[in-house]
């Protein structure tokens, strides 16, 4: 499923977004707030996108290679919605991973605002979740801005800190109105 926002082009990822993928998550500045560190070599980022191919098999959501609109070939990032656990307990995580020199720019904002309206419209999600890292305050505030609230934490990495737990009911949302 391709989505479009007012600057992003979205696309589902495909088997030759590896070397992509890699030189992002393997970059140790985008992984500054991850205590499992950059990803370690490209057959380990092979594995995790074949992951990310395998889930788009069995939802209607999974992660998006994120791209400009005017220059749809340059991968600024990855994110999405996926269906992981958190204490146990089956969540709609919402996560995101940009290119370091696209920071600041309003564009992890933008695709999570993209991306919760197509869980909660199209896909008829009661719940999205994400969890950050307590330092993480720029990715806290891209929550925030997108309309999720913490609610409080959840041990998701062994031997880390807790992460804080945030979320965001479909409810609320059309309640709320799309946050702008």
């Amino acid at each position: 499923m391709q989505l479009n926002s007012t600057r992003l082009f979205l696309r589902p990822v495909a088997p030759t977004d590896v070397q992509r993928l890699f030189a992002i998550y393997g970059d140790p500045e985008t992984n500054t707030f991850n205590p499992a560190g950059p990803f370690p070599d490209l057959a380990f980022a092979q594995e995790v996108l074949n992951r990310w191919l395998a889930h788009w098999q069995s939802f209607p959501f999974g992660n998006w290679a994120i791209c400009l609109r005017e220059q749809s070939d340059q991968v600024l990032g990855f994110g999405g919605l996926s269906v992981r656990e958190f204490a146990g307990k089956p969540v709609n995580n919402l996560g995101y991973r940009l290119a370091k020199e696209v920071w600041g720019k309003g564009y992890a904002t933008e695709f999570a605002r993209t991306v919760i309206a197509y869980g909660f419209d199209e896909c008829q999600l009661p719940v999205i979740d994400a969890a950050v890292r307590q330092d993480h305050l720029a990715s806290q505030q891209v929550l925030e801005k997108a309309g999720l609230r913490c609610y409080g934490q959840v041990y998701d990495i062994p031997g880390a800190p807790a992460s804080l737990v945030y979320e965001l009911r479909a409810q609320t949302w059309r309640d709320q109105g799309t946050p702008k």
